[in-house]
């Protein structure tokens, strides 16, 4: 793991946490921000999205960018702009599940198929859907593998917000 990666201190808990891990193309990064910053579907509440533009994050993978967000206990999820964030034209970022690591002291007695069958950790979110998916599971609205279980049935293999 990259050891020199900075601590993450957002302002508040209802902020999503987005991580720049790719360099690879200014304009793309960009348009992930600009979709960031859009109102959807009328809302004019939309809370600010607390970026990480830091190039110490350059290359950075999930577990490590997992490792490094899990110092903000009241964080349940970090999305990263990686690679093919960059490359797609939906800019989907990757949302990583900091609560999966919750079931590592299942009993094994009550708990064997949820050990050997692990709900997923990681979905596809286009900009747009960020907000959503944060605040739902800020709000425990929905759970991760539900927000999964979307971006299947999604024909572009993403959560979309409503």
């Amino acid at each position: 793991m990259k050891e020199d990666l900075p601590e993450i201190v957002r302002a508040d808990e209802w902020t999503p946490l987005v991580i720049r891990t790719d360099y690879t193309d200014d304009s793309a990064w960009s348009e992930v921000i600009a979709e960031l910053g859009r109102v959807v579907g009328g809302r004019e509440w939309e809370p600010p999205v607390h970026m990480v533009d830091d190039r110490r994050w350059d290359g950075v993978t999930g577990d490590e960018a997992l490792v490094a967000a899990a110092r903000d206990e009241e964080l349940g999820v970090v999305f990263l702009a990686d690679g093919v964030t960059m490359r797609s034209p939906l800019r989907p970022l990757l949302a990583l599940d900091l609560g999966a690591d919750d079931d590592q002291d299942l009993d094994p007695v009550y708990y064997q198929e949820l050990i050997d069958s692990p709900p997923p950790r990681e979905v596809r979110v286009v900009p747009d859907a960020v907000h959503m998916v944060h605040g739902n599971l800020q709000l425990a609205n929905v759970d991760f593998p539900e927000f999964a279980e979307d971006a299947a049935d999604d024909p572009d293999g993403v959560v979309r917000d409503l």
